[in-house]
């Protein structure tokens, strides 16, 4: 019997049982073995055959038997992924993981982070269910504490930076992305331009580094500001009302992520700061949130869909080409102009 066949013995109340590789291949004409190719999408099967195997599959009602594919193959062809459920960035970067694993085959088993989960716990479950390599979104983890884990399967860390360890890392320069919001603003005429930046980890500092750096290139030293903060709405909110609340507001905002920029266009708006006329605002991720007409915000692309894709595969190129030495995968971030940002006046 192929390991795709999804064979079960009808019910003892009679139900029918549920479709097998050979009722598909009865309907098509095909062996099994052409089949299972066409299920599995290996390529061979011309593309005329694909479509009449799927037809009679979704007619049928015909769905594989992935533990009985797991158990045949010795392999589960399954991809964890770490996810911060509070993050939309990282929402958009799943469904992208997803579109590019089952193209070749394989699926995603998600573990979350919530404020009472830590990444421990989520990589637990995700090697529990035998995932066979690990696809980390923004670990904050030690690199060490993540180079041991590497030693159980392979590790790829999506938006980090990793220095110390021998990891295979896809990410955006984030330094680079801040730093063209910061060059779009002084191109507007701004001068006074605060940084609410994302408190600890890689990923902040970097993109920190990148506001400092791009405001002393273009001679602004004395008017560089960094304001703490985080990844959320609440710390941007925060930030928002302590600027607006505290005297002379600056001309610019640029701040860690959409989200806490979405929170200071929450505290301006409330404290009756107009954006952009009074303050333009940036983030940065372009996530779904920001597209929206409601906030219609300027940000910076980190081309989700790109991430994703070479995510997986690098995790394939681990399991099926036995690649051992680490990549660094650094893509171009892309300034999104959108509503927020303005001349000052």
């Amino acid at each position: 019997m192929d390991e795709l066949d999804s064979a079960a013995p009808a019910g003892g109340n009679g139900a029918a049982a549920r479709p097998r590789l050979e009722d598909v291949a009865a309907r098509v004409g095909l062996s099994t073995a052409s089949v299972s190719l066409v299920l599995r999408n290996v390529p061979g099967p011309s593309e005329r055959t694909r479509q009449r195997v799927l037809k009679a599959a979704a007619e049928l009602g015909y769905r594989p038997d992935r533990t009985a594919s797991a158990l045949a193959s010795r392999r589960s062809r399954l991809l964890g992924v770490m996810v911060d459920i509070h993050s939309p960035f990282h929402a958009e970067l799943v469904e992208h993981l997803h579109t590019a694993a089952e193209e070749i085959g394989y699926d995603l088993v998600l573990s979350t982070l919530t404020r009472t989960r830590d990444e421990h716990a989520a990589v637990e479950t995700l090697l529990a269910f035998r995932c066979e390599a690990l696809i980390l979104l923004g670990p904050v983890a030690p690199a060490a504490a993540l180079a041991d884990l590497d030693r159980k399967a392979p590790v790829i860390s999506v938006g980090r930076r990793i220095a110390d360890a021998d990891l295979d890392v896809v990410r955006s320069a984030d330094d680079d992305g801040v730093g063209q919001i910061v060059d779009h603003l002084v191109g507007l005429g701004h001068r006074s331009i605060v940084h609410v930046d994302g408190g600890k980890g890689v990923i902040a500092t970097d993109r920190r580094r990148g506001y400092r750096s791009a405001m002393r290139r273009h001679g602004l030293d004395e008017h560089i500001r960094v304001l703490q903060g985080d990844s959320t709405e609440k710390a941007g909110e925060k930030a928002g009302r302590h600027l607006a609340g505290g005297g002379e507001l600056p001309t610019a905002v640029v701040a860690y992520n959409d989200q806490s920029a979405i929170g200071l266009l929450t505290a301006f708006r409330r404290a009756g700061v107009d954006v952009p006329g009074t303050v333009s605002v940036a983030g940065y991720d372009d996530d779904a949130l920001s597209r929206l007409d409601a906030f219609d915000l300027t940000t910076v692309s980190q081309n989700a869909e790109e991430q994703a894709r070479q995510a997986v595969t690098a995790a394939v190129e681990r399991l099926e080409q036995g690649r051992t030495e680490a990549r660094e995968i650094v893509l171009a971030p892309s300034l999104v102009m959108r509503g927020t940002t303005t001349e000052p006046r």
